[in-house]
């Protein structure tokens, strides 16, 4: 297998575990990296000397870089993406694809025409837990999917985030911050979706950092900060969501998977392993599912392993483009059904991705 040449831009804070994981994965060789700050890209270097810092352009001109990963902030997303296609690389992006749904449309027809390939985060879908209730789901063993729940609530990042301004601005907000985790765990269990109706608030119009270094700097809110709403599912099935940065405490589920003869729990799809129960028909009350599967620690960048070797293997992704617009256009869709009052039919749909096999990718090298 041909190991793929992989470039990253932006060494934030979410690049940490990136670097960790896919230096040790097989099927990727990390060659070089670019950030904005040279600081950021130094202590890439001075912790990984086999990668290069370099300039963005420098990463782009050089032809023995088969992948870019975009890890910069969502407005600058589409940019680098495109920046990357332009360039013949394959790229794979950080959530969400983009902060425009019809940014999404674009990336992926610029690509097409290039013949790269699209990836896009989350990629903890693939992770143990999740990949676990993927195989319960195909193995019958709940029935036919009839509904879902997925809740994801918070009282606010800038309690704890260091630079929380963004989370409030356009291109934030929970739907887009942490839906794509939601959404994408949902539609690998179940399917694209149909349609989506949706109600959003603002109900801080300004929130005060109370976190280190901004400590008491105040943020004007942009995007809805509570957001809920109804997806309709291809398969029949119905979901409730609800995302919010404005709530104290709950003890709502992270997902529930609803079906004709029996429930799953679906661990927290923002991690890659955790806890795995049933009930069903037969034993009317909830039981653990153990589960061996690999890559149940953080196992962020597992997607672009899996598109790497896949590139090798002339094999689809998993992690892939098409689902990631997919996704956003239900993001997106919440907000809209709220501003019009009216259900949202989606343009858009994809191939459930194909469950990843328990020894699919060779890692700890």
């Amino acid at each position: 297998m041909k190991r793929q040449r992989v470039g990253v831009i932006g060494c934030g804070v979410i690049s940490g575990i990136y670097f960790q994981n896919l230096t040790q994965f097989d099927a990727v060789e990390v060659v070089s990296c670019a950030d904005l700050n040279p600081a950021a890209s130094q202590v890439v270097v001075d912790k990984y000397p086999s990668i290069k810092a370099v300039s963005t352009e420098e990463m782009l001109a050089d032809s023995s870089i088969d992948i870019v990963l975009n890890l910069t902030q969502p407005q600058f997303h589409f940019d680098v993406m495109k920046a990357g296609i332009a360039a013949g690389k394959h790229v794979y992006g950080e959530k969400p694809l983009s902060v425009s749904f019809d940014d999404s449309v674009e990336i992926l027809r610029l690509a097409d025409e290039g013949g790269v390939r699209v990836g896009c985060a989350p990629d903890t879908f693939l992770g143990a837990g999740i990949q676990a209730c993927r195989e319960l789901i195909d193995q019958g063993a709940i029935g036919q999917p009839i509904g879902a729940t997925a809740f994801f609530t918070t009282p606010g990042h800038e309690r704890w985030h260091p630079a929380p301004d963004f989370y409030y601005q356009i291109g934030g907000g929970p739907m887009l911050d942490m839906g794509p985790y939601y959404m994408t765990a949902l539609v690998n269990l179940m399917g694209p979706a149909k349609s989506v109706s949706g109600s959003a608030r603002i109900t801080y119009p300004q929130r005060i950092i109370t976190s280190e270094p901004k400590n008491g700097t105040k943020i004007d809110v942009e995007i809805p900060t509570h957001v809920s709403g109804v997806v309709d599912f291809a398969n029949g099935a119905v979901a409730t969501v609800m995302t919010s940065f404005d709530v104290w405490g709950s003890r709502l589920p992270f997902i529930e998977i609803y079906g004709s003869e029996g429930s799953l729990s679906v661990p927290n799809p923002n991690n890659f392993g955790d806890r795995v129960q049933i009930l069903t028909r037969d034993t009317e009350e909830w039981k653990d599912i153990p589960y061996s599967r690999p890559f149940s620690e953080n196992s962020r960048g597992l997607g672009v392993a899996d598109m790497a070797a896949s590139i090798s293997a002339g094999e689809p992704h998993r992690a892939n483009g098409v689902m990631a617009s997919h996704v956003l256009e239900i993001l997106h869709a919440f907000g809209r059904s709220s501003d019009s009052g009216m259900r949202i039919d989606l343009t858009t749909t994809c191939e459930r991705p194909e469950a990843l096999p328990v020894d699919a990718l060779a890692f700890g090298k």
